[in-house]
């Protein structure tokens, strides 16, 4: 057996081995040290391997969902290698003492998981694989437990965007890759060939051409290749369901990069969980796939126009009714999620109750649909989406006749095909009722003939039928004349056996194998039948996804008087009492009122810098306007009285950071890249909010940096811009900068207290109340005191010398710096660098010794 193990466990590789043995499964060696110490359950010993005893711990067979979701979370893979045949069966192929053979059926990985009990309703579970080829960079991505399958054409600089965006349980790349810092699992190169990834495709979907999805790169190809690759191999031949792949390009979605996902906290908060995130404080669907549906609406909001504005006109239409709404959403409400029941059936780990599902989510499609398709002028998305409720009435009525009305989940022991389904079965079915029948009469007869009313007939695995009784009273039936045969004898009870008993049993039993029997051939059917309509099924889940997801952003701008966003070609930003939906929860809960703001983007006023003292305000200000610049192209209302908005194509924050240690970067460098990336990125169409850009350094440097920075964004990426600074210094830049306008977020002291009033209003704010924070933040007094002193000794100082910003009226903007810059560049070094020595014939040295001699000689 140990050599059978230890060949399973080398084509396991890196995954800890579950071995089948009997109703357990078994964990060996330092799997079981691993598995022991993370599943707290006893580690053993047995036999020995090496001269050591062999280290070991397992888990019942029936229980494993739960061990393998806590090994996934702890982010350990999982083989599991099963019996492929009986003990009967290796019996009559080797003989009495024959080992069953084993083999591994299915590696399971955080990114490859289809049970119901392992996964998060409300969260898509992406396995991505990123693909290179041809100089091009594409990622596939699918989704197992429902057969979502997407390729994603886009460039190497967002590649690592794309990754924060679909926030993947698992990330595959080859060998040799440049994007191994993302990767999960590293598979061999030859999976990632991009002729062999088109073979691959053709051959799982039975086309000759890939024409009918797309116009495939190279790249696209070795991403899609590589990920089925990896899905066969996981599966171990039995490929779980793949819907059609659909093509797309990153340019089609809201360019957000992964930092600023994190600050602005779109579908986790900063501490990982859903819960205080825009996602969480917008969700009203009631059902999963709708919850998953707006998960990936948010994380990536569109920059089609037209199809913006048909998500909102379908947004509009359940918002002005609210009849429809509330009768859409109660029929949502009582539907299954049968996009992950048709991706179990498909996988082959379904059961009774997934076709159940079917049944009764098509059944309520259906009906949803006949209500749906009664109403006068439905905006367009509805009228694409009533279609594809419908059209399963056959599969509906199959399924109503073939299953009862609450299948079980597990098929083993029967009863989930309806009376009156298959006259075989009800026969059988009758014949083992009958035989049950006539065993509660023998039972009855054997107290009448022995006296012993506590005689019972009963069944285990073991004996099967038999007869038992108290020990004190089982004398009698040991006599030869009784008619019984003892079977066994435990503490308490005596068991026997009888003829008559034992005809009836075998009666009993064949019955009830051949309707189990009977009842597995039916749902092998049921579940060929359904998957034969598995992409108009498909189809149908996605439509029930749109609705609740249209439904529920109805249903939360109702609730908070959101308003419909007007979207324009020009880039423009206008928002008028726009707020932060989360601290606006976050708010309400604490019995306070938001503050609401206005905040008017134009080409003449296109960089707000804000000033105005810690906890005014300045930051929230600054997040509200890019959440609603996300919720506006997700297709959402917005937390606004009104607003007016151009599409924005890339969205930028720089909010606050934290030490990336891991890296090797501190605070301010982390700030400084970050920064870095919003310079060289963005466009007169992006969205860019910055707050204290600059402070992790010293006063001189940051101030440098900050009106560095200020001058880049608003002379060379020319975007729409929020800047927050306590650098007053900065404010001069409105003298000379035509399109920055100043603002602040009022606050007032009275009687030596501080009154944030979280208004922003035209102008700079007339100082920074660093002090008065200080007192509210709980510094001692002693501190604030002396804090004083020391701040009326440097202003003193600062009227007398000109300050930190001595001099600063006398600087040239950006631009005429940088052209200063450039005539002052060394031709005869620029030339040096250029020259590549080694590539030089004797010839062209001597040539180029020539020119830059000449060079040398000309004057600067």
């Amino acid at each position: 057996m140990m050599a059978q193990y230890l060949a399973l466990k080398a084509e396991a590789e890196d995954c800890l081995l579950f071995y089948r043995m009997g109703d357990f499964f078994e964990l060996f060696f330092d799997d079981a040290r691993i598995a022991s110490a993370c599943l707290d359950i006893a580690l053993t010993a047995r036999g020995e391997h090496d001269g050591e005893r062999i280290p070991m711990c397992g888990v019942p067979a029936h229980a494993m969902d739960g061990y393998l979701a806590r090994l996934i979370k702890a982010g350990h893979r999982v083989a599991i290698a099963e019996q492929t045949e009986t003990p009967e069966q290796a019996r009559k192929r080797m003989g009495s003492k024959a080992l069953v053979n084993r083999a591994i059926v299915r590696v399971v990985t955080a990114g490859t998981l289809t049970e119901e009990a392992l996964l998060d309703s409300r969260s898509a579970n992406w396995c991505v694989a990123i693909g290179e080829a041809a100089s091009g960079v594409a990622i596939a991505c699918a989704d197992i437990s429902t057969g979502r399958f997407e390729v994603i054409e886009t460039d190497g600089d967002r590649v690592a965007a794309e990754i924060a965006r679909l926030n993947p349980a698992e990330t595959i790349v080859g060998d040799a890759t440049a994007f191994a810092d993302l990767a999960t699992a590293t598979r061999p190169r030859v999976d990632f060939d991009s002729a062999g990834g088109e073979a691959r495709l053709k051959r799982l979907f039975g086309v000759a051409t890939l024409d009918g999805f797309g116009n495939f790169s190279r790249a696209a190809l070795a991403a899609a290749g590589g990920l089925v690759a990896y899905l066969e191999h996981t599966a171990k031949g039995s490929l779980p369901f793949l819907r059609p792949p659909r093509l797309s390009r990153t340019d089609a979605a809201m360019a957000i990069d992964a930092a600023t996902r994190e600050s602005l906290e779109l579908t986790v908060s900063q501490s990982g969980a859903r819960k205080g995130s825009l996602l969480d404080a917008v969700d009203r669907t009631v059902t999963g796939a709708g919850a998953r549906l707006l998960g990936q609406d948010v994380a990536a909001p569109l920059m089609d126009r037209g199809m913006v504005e048909a998500r909102l006109d379908l947004v509009q239409r359940f918002h002005d009714d609210p009849g429809l709404r509330d009768m859409v959403r109660g029929s949502l409400r009582a539907l299954p999620d049968i996009g992950r029941a048709l991706g179990r059936l498909a996988a082959g780990r379904g059961s009774p109750r997934d076709l159940g599902q079917l049944r009764d989510g098509l059944d309520g499609a259906w009906r949803l649909g006949e209500r749906l398709d009664a109403i006068d002028t439905p905006p367009p998305l509805l009228a694409e989406l009533v279609p594809q409720l419908r059209g399963h009435g056959a599969l509906i009525d199959l399924l109503a006749r073939a299953m009862v009305p609450e299948p079980p989940i597990d098929a083993s022991h029967g009863g989930y095909i309806a009376e009156g389904y298959d006259a075989a079965l009800d026969d059988l079915r009758d014949a083992g009722a009958g035989g049950r029948r006539a065993m509660a009469a023998l039972e009855a007869e054997y107290r009448g003939r022995t006296g012993i009313t506590a005689l019972k007939v009963r069944h285990n695995g073991v004996l099967g039928y038999h007869i038992e009784v108290p020990a004190r009273v089982a004398d009698p039936l040991m006599k030869p004349e009784s008619g019984f045969t003892h079977r066994q004898t435990l503490a308490g009870v005596v068991r026997f056996n009888a003829p008559d008993l034992h005809d009836v049993a075998i009666k009993v039993t064949q019955a009830g194998a051949h309707a189990l029997a009977a009842e597995a051939a039916h749902l092998e059917e049921l579940t060929g039948r359904a998957l034969e309509r598995r992409e108009a099924i498909a189809a149908t889940a996605d439509a029930l996804a749109r609705i609740d997801v249209a439904a529920a952003l109805a249903e939360r701008a109702a609730e908070g008087g959101w308003a419909r966003p007007a979207l324009v070609d020009h880039a423009c930003f206008e928002i008028e009492g726009g707020r932060h939906p989360v601290v606006e929860d976050a708010v309400a809960r604490a019995g306070g009122r938001f503050v609401a703001n206005d905040c008017k983007l134009s080409e003449d006023s296109r960089l707000w810098l804000v000033t105005g003292p810690n906890m005014g305000g300045k930051s929230t200000f600054l997040r509200q306007n890019a959440l609603i610049a996300v919720l506006a192209q997700a297709g959402s209302y917005v937390p606004a009285a009104s607003a007016t908005l151009g599409l924005v194509d890339r969205l930028f924050s720089r909010v606050g950071a934290s030490d990336n240690l891991a890296r090797g970067r501190s605070t301010f460098m982390v700030e400084m890249v970050e920064t870095a990336a919003i310079l060289a990125q963005a466009t007169p169409r992006s969205f860019v909010i910055l707050d204290e850009v600059g402070r992790g350094t010293s006063t001189y440097d940051g101030l440098a940096i900050a009106w560095a920075v200020v001058e880049a964004i608003h002379e060379d990426n020319r975007c729409r811009c929020l800047f927050a600074t306590h650098y007053h210094e900065l404010t001069r830049l409105a003298e000379r900068c035509e399109a920055l306008t100043l603002h602040n977020v009022r606050a007032r002291e009275w009687k030596g207290e501080l009154v944030l009033l979280h208004e922003v209003a035209e102008g700079p704010a007339d100082r920074s109340y660093g002090l008065a924070v200080a007192r509210l933040a709980g510094l001692p007094p002693v501190t604030i005191k002396r804090a004083k002193a020391v701040l009326d000794k440097l202003e003193a100082g600062r009227a007398k010398t000109g300050g930190i910003a001595a001099g600063l009226d006398d600087l040239p903007l950006f631009a005429a710096a940088a052209e200063a810059e450039e005539e002052k560049v060394d031709a005869l070094r620029s030339e040096l660098e250029a020259i590549d020595i080694d590539a030089l014939s004797p010839r062209e040295a001597l040539e180029t010794l020539y020119r830059l001699k000449g060079l040398a000689g000309e004057p600067n």
